[in-house]
């Protein structure tokens, strides 16, 4: 195993088992074959064809789509087929639009994002530490209950975005909840850009986009988890993560791109390393 197959594994997604889903002219999501039929079913909700599945065009506003869409989800809910109902509105937005800047199209539960591939948002945190001018990272261990990817690794911080709530607003919250670090210092984190990704899941299609931040803490600091979501936190030299990511399945799989990228910053995968330029090319940079 190398950093690149952890590139790949966040890029595994064959378009030929899925259809677009659009709203209008702007494809939203990917919708797997064997369910469009199911959708077909709902006449006045999607208009199901052999090249895509569309919103019925008469749905023609965001609380018009939201509802129709919404009792549609509920139902595939009840069926079994999206597994997890969230309580968490996400924004539905065009698919090419990977910065969340555009005016939300209609909004969706966030169990049923997969389903109709949508693209989902999300906020990851590097928290880091300078230990005898050698960098140390913080790495997450998600809870062994928890609902996706239980026992993995994952970056001190990591969290969903919702509809209405910006990164940074998110991060504060999220930072609060999964590591204790005051509103005060998350307010320090240090924006570095984004990455995205596609893979195909149990449940669908998950396009996604990660807000990344740094932020550098003190030797004293230690993250203590407020919502059950973590067990527990590791303070590992850089060697060590780059280890865990390389050679193990250990970590959450976008987790690894957020690592990847945070040793390219900050040099511990320079220019000279045989890997270098697909590991860049593989993360967008």
């Amino acid at each position: 195993m190398t950093l690149l197959d952890r590139i790949a594994e966040c890029h595994a997604f064959d378009a030929s088992r899925y259809l677009p889903f659009r709203i209008g002219a702007a494809q939203v999501g990917w919708i797997a074959r064997d369910l469009a039929p199911r959708l077909d079913s709902y006449a006045g909700v999607f208009v199901v064809g052999r090249d895509g599945v569309s919103l019925a065009p008469q749905l023609d506003t965001f609380e018009a789509r939201s509802r129709a869409v919404e009792g549609v989800a509920r139902e595939l809910f009840e069926q079994g087929i999206i597994p997890r109902w969230r309580d968490e509105p996400y924004p539905v937005l065009p698919l090419d639009d990977e910065r969340r800047e555009g005016a939300p199209l209609m909004r969706l539960d966030r169990g049923a994002v997969p389903a109709f591939g949508v693209r989902a948002f999300g906020v990851h945190l590097n928290g880091f530490v300078r230990q005898a001018r050698a960098l140390r990272m913080w790495v997450a261990r998600r809870s062994p209950e928890a609902g996706l990817h239980p026992g993995k690794l994952d970056q001190l911080v990591a969290g969903g975005l919702p509809l209405g709530r910006t990164p940074l607003q998110t991060l504060i919250e999220e930072a609060k909840d999964e590591a204790n670090v005051p509103q005060a210092l998350a307010r320090r984190a240090r924006p570095i850009g984004c990455l995205s990704y596609c893979l195909e899941t149990p449940s669908g299609v998950s396009p996604a986009t990660m807000f990344i931040y740094d932020l550098e803490l003190g030797p004293g600091f230690r993250p203590r988890n407020n919502d059950g979501e973590l067990a527990g936190f590791h303070l590992w030299a850089l060697d060590e993560v780059r280890g865990r990511v390389a050679d193990t399945l250990e970590f959450k799989p976008n987790a690894n791109l957020v690592v990847i990228d945070f040793l390219i910053r900050h040099g511990l995968i320079a220019a000279g390393d045989p890997d270098f330029a697909a590991l860049a090319e593989g993360l967008g940079r």
